[in-house]
């Protein structure tokens, strides 16, 4: 992943492909001008570029989150009748229906796109995606632990260490959904013991402290005040330590979305107080910019140029 030796100078901007240079292709054609034959001529290049991306998990389901923001249905729908047995079309599918809840706040109709997902695992069994999927119905739909953590174990049968499907259990162990603080802990120590180093889910330490550090900020009054001490107890500067000493090292971190959480540790070290040390984390972004955390405090770009500004350039 190409992420370092850039130059400082690189303007800030929305990238929600990250480095993959080919997925940003695929999406610009999918928000560009319609023309006649558009979807057909999309779908090809939407089943290419996953098939591209063969068996690497990693990179397929980045590719499939990042689509299913900005594909549609009516896309979907075409791909399935040119492709009625193959289950990359029912995937995207399962994971537009997904993007459209979170805006909308529920699954338009949570039997179709459970099927959806199943009939995609029954067509393609080595692959997690459709299992991923289903973690994230699940979620949405607020489901029981007993139904959630069998989806847990197909999904780790096929991609251990895939980094939505952690994302999307500690969300739902969070005390904002279906669990608690301790819950949330608890899964994210067992995953950091259990992890390789530079595996995909490396960056789940600091999206649960910045999790805990927001909700803090969300209460408002004497705990708001408090909410930055957060970053100066053991936990959250072991974490801070960890991915200071070996995130910006070349080749250390290498799934697809590295630059996401490289955009997490600068958010993280300037709510920290610690901007002096983001230089060669700026660096490696090269201006890459994701919504998630910077949108929290105001408009995403803006919020990186500030702290960016304020960190010294990487040498």
């Amino acid at each position: 992943m190409p992420i370092f030796g850039r130059r400082r100078s690189t303007a800030p901007r929305l990238a929600p492909e990250l480095d993959d240079t080919e997925l940003g292709r695929v999406c610009r054609q999918l928000t560009g001008p319609r023309i006649q034959g558009q979807l057909d001529l999309t779908a090809g290049l939407v089943e290419q570029l996953l098939r591209d991306a063969g068996s690497d998990w990693d990179r397929r389901t980045h590719r499939l989150a990042v689509l299913a923001r900005v594909a549609t249905p009516a896309l979907a729908a075409v791909w399935r009748r040119q492709r009625p047995r193959d289950a990359d079309p029912l995937v995207l599918h399962a994971w537009i229906d997904i993007a459209q809840a979170r805006m909308a706040g529920a699954l338009e109709d949570p039997r179709a796109t459970v099927g959806r997902c199943r009939r995609a695992a029954e067509l393609r069994p080595e692959d997690p995606a459709p299992w991923v999927a289903l973690l994230a119905v699940h979620r949405l739909l607020r489901r029981p632990e007993p139904e959630v953590y069998p989806l847990c174990r197909e999904i780790g049968a096929r991609d251990a260490w895939n980094r939505t499907a952690h994302l999307e259990m500690l969300r739902y162990l969070s005390p904002d959904e279906c669990g608690s603080h301790l819950q949330a802990l608890d899964f994210a120590e067992a995953v950091r013991a259990a992890a390789p180093p530079g595996s995909a889910v490396a960056g789940l330490d600091l999206v649960l402290l910045t999790d805990r550090y927001r909700a803090s900020l969300a209460q408002g009054g004497v705990t708001a005040l408090g909410a930055r001490r957060r970053w100066v107890l053991p936990d959250a500067e072991a974490a801070l330590a960890r991915a200071l000493a070996d995130w910006t090292t070349p080749g250390f971190l290498r799934h697809a979305a590295a630059l996401g959480d490289l955009n997490l540790l600068a958010y993280a070290l300037g709510q920290a107080g610690r901007i002096r040390e983001a230089g060669p984390v700026f660096g490696a972004l090269a201006g890459v910019v994701t919504p998630w955390p910077w949108a929290l405090d105001g408009d995403p770009v803006e919020q990186f140029a500030h702290w960016r500004d304020q960190a010294p350039a990487a040498g």
